[in-house]
């Protein structure tokens, strides 16, 4: 790729549900993020909160491509469909609460422009500490770190973060893939066929800052199980 920091245009992909509470603050930052040219493209999955209302209304503005689902369907579901409308020349998922700071962007980015630019994929990587590192809980932080040395185990790839939600892509690798899981079977889904691809992928330290579920954290323990069964699915039979 070919191109500078300041020439490239960042997609950012915002799967949204039930984020009325933060959806605003989430967009002001990735407005804000460092990035010159941004593309913010937000897939609401039939909110029932009064989050559609504010991205209809106030919010449109702030909003380059606005999807709605009719039912809702999942984040894998969202994402695929936030891709597919994608036109920037890098693509990454940004989740629509606070947990993620946009403005490790810039820092995503630098594999894809600087240097050899011969970056398909960044991983933003909560285990490779670099920034600021709110201290999560034992078990959340247990369960992410056994799904990562899973997954690598069937990859191969040497991974700290595979459940991250900052994973920027360049935007023609991630359209020519088929995302089949609706939920967070997404994560290891598309870590499993970028290694069967042999994308050339880099990690980068980026900072976090979890909710707990009283603060609406949607993944729980059986996502964890699914993922179990998307490892092996998408690595061992696809």
């Amino acid at each position: 790729m070919n191109k500078t920091m300041d020439d490239i245009v960042l997609s950012v992909v915002i799967p949204c549900y039930n984020e009325k509470e933060t959806i605003e603050t989430v967009l002001d930052a990735v407005r804000d993020c460092g990035v010159k040219h941004t593309e913010i493209i937000v897939v609401d999955d039939c909110s029932t909160d009064g989050t559609r209302d504010l991205l209809k209304g106030e919010l449109r503005g702030k909003i380059d491509r606005l999807i709605f689902h009719k039912v809702n369907q999942g984040k894998g579901a969202a994402l695929s469909k936030g891709f597919q409308a994608a036109t920037g020349d890098v693509v990454v998922i940004q989740d629509a609460d606070l947990e993620y700071d946009p403005k490790d962007f810039v820092r995503l980015l630098e594999p894809f422009v600087n240097g050899r630019a011969d970056a398909d994929v960044v991983y933003g990587s909560r285990y490779a500490r670099g920034e600021k590192y709110m201290i999560k809980r034992f078990y959340h932080t247990a369960g992410n770190k056994f799904l990562t040395l899973m997954s690598n185990l069937f990859t191969d790839l040497g991974l700290t973060d595979m459940e991250t939600c900052y994973k920027m892509f360049r935007r023609e690798l991630i359209q020519s893939i088929t995302i089949e899981e609706k939920r967070f079977g997404f994560e290891p889904e598309i870590t499993a066929k970028i290694a069967k691809k042999r994308c050339r992928i880099y990690e980068m330290p980026i900072s976090y800052y979890p909710r707990s579920y009283t603060e609406g954290k949607k993944i729980g323990v059986k996502d964890g199980f699914r993922a179990i069964y998307c490892i092996l699915k998408y690595n061992l039979f696809s």
